[in-house]
């Protein structure tokens, strides 16, 4: 059997992280890259037989590229602090290392998202999915500041059983990273938009929520879909309006 690294990045996530921990125990190796919790997180690690590595955070795709290259095996699932790995998923991931060589270099993975409590199963959310599971020679974390993703030269398989993903620990705490991630979307997006207008601060937040309510069928999760989809449009908004600013020069 392939040998497996698991590698979680946590910074204060003393809520999450012993659950986190526990999900991936199965791993051959387990590496906790902390951004220098100033909370328990570190102290409930130390209570499991983790490596715990600590570097100065300054983007997510370089703080996991760099997280990738400490793992002592050749296969490394990703996983974050508030993602749960489920029995079913486990037993998936175990049979593909059982392979010798498998014809694939990484694997999609579909993602089950709480928010507010609730399941998700409709608000654009029911097609969520990110690659965790890939070989550490043929892979790396495209160089963005927000939503970065695996790159692969190989051949992208896709794994039928999903995490678990809780997404919402309080209406502070997701006011508080909505705003931090439609900051770092904003300088993404400004190496593609030269001007921003009135059609990307009034038009695009619409097209947004009628994807999200209508098209993906927001409506069918309640009042979280409506949330999710007012929030999604809002987002496409305070972004534009933040890259505005950046191109005016304000600090």
């Amino acid at each position: 059997m392939q040998l497996l690294t698991a590698i979680i990045l946590t910074k204060n996530e003393e809520a999450n992280i012993a659950e986190a921990i526990k999900s991936v125990s199965w791993a051959n190796e387990i590496i906790i890259v902390d951004s220098f919790s100033t909370d328990a997180t570190l102290a409930i690690a130390k209570q499991f037989p983790v490596k715990i590595l600590q570097r100065t955070f300054d983007t997510h795709a370089r703080q996991k590229n760099w997280a990738i290259q400490q793992a002592s095996y050749s296969w490394i699932f990703i996983l974050d602090a508030d993602e749960r790995v489920p029995e079913s998923l486990k037993i998936e991931v175990q049979n593909v290392l059982k392979i010798s060589l498998p014809a694939e270099t990484a694997f999609w993975i579909g993602r089950q998202n709480y928010f507010m409590g609730q399941l998700v199963r409709y608000s654009g959310w029911q097609h969520d999915r990110v690659i965790r599971l890939f070989r550490k020679d043929s892979c790396w974390y495209k160089e963005v500041q927000v939503h970065e993703e695996i790159e692969t030269s190989g051949v992208v398989g896709h794994l039928t059983h999903k995490l678990v993903h809780y997404t919402y620990h309080g209406l502070r705490q997701y006011l508080e990273k909505w705003d931090y991630y439609t900051w770092l979307s904003a300088q993404d997006r400004g190496k593609k938009t030269e001007k921003v207008t009135v059609y990307h601060l009034g038009i695009k937040p619409l097209i947004r929520f009628f994807r999200h309510y209508i098209w993906f069928r927001g409506f069918l999760d309640g009042k979280v879909g409506f949330v999710i989809s007012y929030m999604a449009a809002i987002s496409v908004f305070m972004r534009y309006l933040k890259l505005w600013r950046i191109q005016e020069g304000e600090k």
